[in-house]
């Protein structure tokens, strides 16, 4: 453990206690000003210092508690933010909740004074936001004090016998991850060519026992099962976080049931968690949440269609395209129009073989000497049938603002995997069928995981992944980390 996750850890603590501390005196204050509901105006309620900063220690005493058993004062560094932010909402809540019981349970027989409860509610909200944000600024300060190498990076080897060429998009995304720093490879036999720095098994074995190595992820060697779980024991005794890559049956296999036939057990191996209440519970949020989103966006949506209808007047502004969904079905895909009218794919439109065949070939030339990318999907660089607004509107992800229309009519999901076009669907391999068992998205795992860089077989598995450990939180952690994306964009 190093020294600096022990500093971090101890900064946490005092900071949430002092944070929990303030929460309650700045709630006394507010309650003096404002009760804060509308139409209705309570008594003032207060409580004097000494029996306040009693509460307060309380509550200090129990929220500290409460995220402890819950890992949120984690020594090492963690990459998702997002869900130690959920979890200090959700937690924090709990805490709220047994302070309140422990408070009006023992009134009577510990508490000379009663607590008001509105300054409990006000606490609440407060010690949420000020912690979240104590989070955000340690966040930052690490990533600065990495950044300048003040602190060190999470020290990772990893346990490979593949060429670089075969392993790069594991390689981009270590380094895109900035709290590590890639050390070595280790494997029986020393790879040819393969740019990163070589250790020895025996050589690894001394840095795990020194306390060298902070994390191993094993891809894949020529270690026998003998070296290998002397390896993964030597982590544990040591402290070392092991891990390894997964593919597409080993992520399956965390999804599965166990159950009988008759006197045998048996395991199944389940497609998704989506069915039956779950499935019900998200097409709620769907509803709700694609109304919201068509009131709060329609300014934009009448900006945007002015602006198409203007160069344009006889061309439809909102542009239907053909896309597979679940079990191979077609529907009609809503977007702004950003490609000139001539262009664009007309297969959701009643027109002629002719006029839909010219914009085809005319694409499928683009795709041959332009496509950046390889596989199904395509992705032209510079494309010549681009609109005026085409940079605005793409860049910024408005074109897609239409489709919580088809969120709606539940055509698609707010979060789900991505559909493709039936020319895209074509190309498909056997295992890319899995992304027909379920409806599609507006965003999914690949948007928010690199979506400029990943190959149409990485987007694969993110969303093959998806389907396989579907949540509602891993929806919410996407929603959140879209918005964060397109932050990201707008400052680029």
């Amino acid at each position: 453990m190093k020294k600096q996750d022990i500093y971090f850890w101890v900064f946490k603590v005092i900071l949430d206690f002092i944070i929990i501390l303030g929460s309650f005196f700045l709630a006394r204050e507010l309650r003096l000003i404002s009760d804060f509901i509308p139409w209705i105006h309570l008594k003032v309620q207060t409580i004097d210092t000494y029996n306040l900063f009693i509460y307060s220690l309380i509550g200090a005493f129990i929220l500290i508690l409460i995220f402890s058993l819950h890992n949120l004062y984690k020594i090492k560094i963690i990459n998702s933010k997002i869900k130690e932010f959920l979890n200090i909402i959700i937690y924090g809540f709990y805490s709220f909740l047994l302070f309140s019981v422990i408070v009006y349970l023992w009134k009577d027989f510990i508490f000379d004074k009663e607590i008001p409860r509105l300054i409990i509610w006000f606490t609440y909200f407060f010690w949420i936001i000020f912690i979240v944000l104590e989070r955000i600024l340690i966040n930052y300060i690490q990533y600065y004090l990495l950044k300048k190498k003040i602190i060190s990076k999470n020290k990772l080897v990893i346990i490979n016998n593949k060429q670089k060429k075969d392993i790069i998009h594991i390689l981009q995304d270590i380094k895109k991850s900035w709290i590590y720093e890639l050390l070595w490879y280790c494997n029986i036999t020393k790879i040819k060519e393969n740019k990163i720095k070589y250790i020895s098994f025996d050589n690894l074995k001394r840095k795990i026992k020194n306390r060298k190595i902070d994390e191993i992820i094993f891809i894949d060697s020529d270690f026998n099962k003998n070296e290998l779980y002397e390896l993964w024991e030597l982590t544990r005794i040591f402290s070392v976080r092991y891990r390894y890559l997964t593919n597409n049956f080993d992520i399956t296999k965390t999804n599965t049931e166990l159950s009988l036939i008759n006197e045998i057990p048996v395991m199944e191996l389940k497609n998704t968690s989506l069915s039956g209440w779950n499935i019900f519970l998200k097409r709620i949020f769907d509803i709700i949440s694609s109304i919201i989103w068509i009131i709060l966006f329609f300014p934009i949506y009448l900006f945007v269609y002015i602006l198409i209808k203007f160069e344009n007047f006889k061309a439809p502004a909102i542009f239907r395209n053909k896309r597979i969904w679940k079990d191979g079905e077609e529907f009609d895909l809503f977007k702004f129009r950003y490609m000139k009218w001539e262009y664009c794919t007309k297969d959701s439109y009643n027109l002629s073989k002719k006029e839909k065949l010219k914009a085809l070939e005319f694409e499928k030339e683009l795709i041959d000497k332009k496509s950046t990318r390889k596989g199904p999907l395509y992705k032209i660089k510079n494309d010549p049938r681009k609109t005026k607004i085409w940079t605005f509107i793409e860049k910024y992800s408005i074109d897609e603002l239409p489709q919580f229309f088809n969120v709606l009519i539940w055509n698609m999901s707010l979060v789900w995997p991505r559909p493709h076009q039936p020319r895209e669907v074509d190309k498909y391999l056997l295992h890319h069928k899995r992304l027909l068992t379920i409806k599609p998205w507006i965003t999914w795992m690949a948007q928010v995981n690199w979506r400029e860089d990943n190959d149409f077989e990485k987007e694969a598995d993110l969303d093959i992944y998806y389907i396989e450990n579907w949540s509602v939180l891993l929806d919410l952690k996407i929603i959140l980390k879209t918005f964060s994306s397109i932050i990201w964009r707008i400052k680029k």
